[in-house]
């Protein structure tokens, strides 16, 4: 039988391991408590977002207790992995506030009850820290020639930006999290993006250094689409959790517009299905392939948002390529009040009202490409007007280039 390392092994989810040998050993013979940390940085995850925490449902799957951090303490300092400038400071209030959201969407792909699983929030042992005993007591044992060789601080060094006193303090504060977390909640194991290998390592190091403790770490691969895109960005921005931020259409929407070379990485990733379906699934060509989209956009909109929405969602997307009229409520939508539609509104105004284009501007360049169109007819020229008369099934539907789809519908004593 498959370990479950094996598991993530196969679906695509190890970067790299510290002693994969030792820690297979140690998830086969007993209950391993794991984490993953959350900078709160926004009110909500993104699709990017998905990759470790669907590694942790498969490790809960498999009998193992995950913690899930949200770094109320590290978000008032800032990562500098990955980032070419000094992330903006924010306040406590803010970072509370946004931690609450994320919970929200962790708790919907794992159990996070105080038993199987931990929400804990590093601020509250970071920020009673004495200053003057952290650096003492933690700091004494990183040395900065090693963390100067770090791919995160040597690329900041480079830029004319430069690199904060408090960024830098970022590697000891996570490491420190690991340590806490490993004597009081038993925990063995930390995983994250490959961006955190050397913070990862720092904690592994800094266990073994003042407990003599055996702690291993994971990391996942940073993911890009088949485009070279980052994942969960599209050219609107990001592709979040929060369905104020992101429908449950729109997030549909950005699966099913999954690029062909990708639908078997994503399947394996992103979904629970078995291997064998992920891999049936993935090998199909052509038109046959738009069916395994489907399934995988089906599937993640399924663990993100519900069933309901979903299908929902799926039900939509379908009307709106098969032009049935009664499905398309899941579908974003703009109201307008009916006296403006009696007067008449232009194309340019009502393709920015309704988000599918960010200005006038870009509105006029859609039409005059042919990229526009409503009730499926396309657009001839920026100065069409759109009344009542337009209205089909008490909605006019307004399409942007071949895959984005929005629905208008009156409001007011005439709708």
């Amino acid at each position: 039988m498959a370990s479950v390392l094996d598991v993530l092994r196969e679906r695509g989810f190890v970067q790299q391991c510290t002693d994969a040998a030792a820690l297979e050993k140690l998830l086969s013979r007993e209950t391993v408590t794991y984490y993953v940390g959350y900078d709160p940085t926004a009110s909500s995850l993104h699709a990017g977002s998905l990759l470790p925490i669907m590694a942790m449902a498969h490790l809960q799957r498999a009998g193992h207790r995950p913690i899930a951090i949200v770094g109320g303490g590290t978000t008032m300092i800032g990562d500098p992995s990955g980032k070419t400038e000094m992330r903006p400071l924010m306040s406590r209030e803010q970072i509370d506030a946004n931690g609450e959201g994320i919970l929200a969407q962790l708790q919907r792909y794992l159990q996070l009850d105080g038993t199987s699983g931990l929400y804990l929030n590093n601020a509250d042992w970071l920020l009673s820290l004495g200053y003057i005993e952290f650096l003492r007591d933690i700091g004494r044992y990183f040395r900065v020639n090693d963390m100067l060789r770090m791919e995160a601080y040597r690329a900041r060094l480079e830029r004319e930006e430069g690199l904060s006193f408090i960024e830098f303090n970022y590697q000891l504060l996570q490491a420190y999290d690991f340590l806490v977390l490993a004597r009081q909640h038993g925990c063995r194991v930390q995983m994250g993006g490959d961006d955190q290998w050397g913070n990862i390592l720092a904690g592994v190091d800094l266990n073994r250094r003042l407990d003599g403790r055996e702690v291993y770490g994971l990391t996942f691969p940073l993911l890009t689409t088949a485009r070279g895109e980052k994942m969960g960005k599209t050219a609107g921005g990001a592709v979040w959790l929060d369905v104020e931020r992101t429908s449950p259409y729109d997030f549909y929407q950005y699966w099913i517009n999954t690029d062909d070379k990708d639908v078997e990485r994503f399947l394996g990733y992103f979904t629970f299905l078995p291997m064998e379906e992920v891999k049936r699934l993935g090998a199909l060509q052509g038109a046959d392939l738009n069916a395994a989209k489907e399934i995988l956009a089906l599937e993640v909109t399924r663990l993100a948002h519900g069933e309901e929405e979903a299908t929902a969602a799926q039900k939509a997307a379908r009307a709106a390529f098969g032009h049935r009229g009664d499905d398309f409520t899941a579908m974003p939508t703009t109201e307008v009040a009916a006296e403006r539609l009696e007067q008449g509104i232009s194309i340019v105004d009502l393709l920015c009202e309704s988000g599918l284009t960010p200005s006038r501007n870009r509105a006029r360049g859609l039409i005059s490409q042919g990229g526009a169109y409503v009730n499926g007819t396309a657009v001839t020229g920026p100065e069409l007007v759109l009344t009542g008369a337009d209205l089909q099934d008490g909605a006019i539907l307004l399409r942007f280039g071949k895959k984005k789809f929005h629905r208008v519908v009156v409001s007011g004593p005439n709708s």
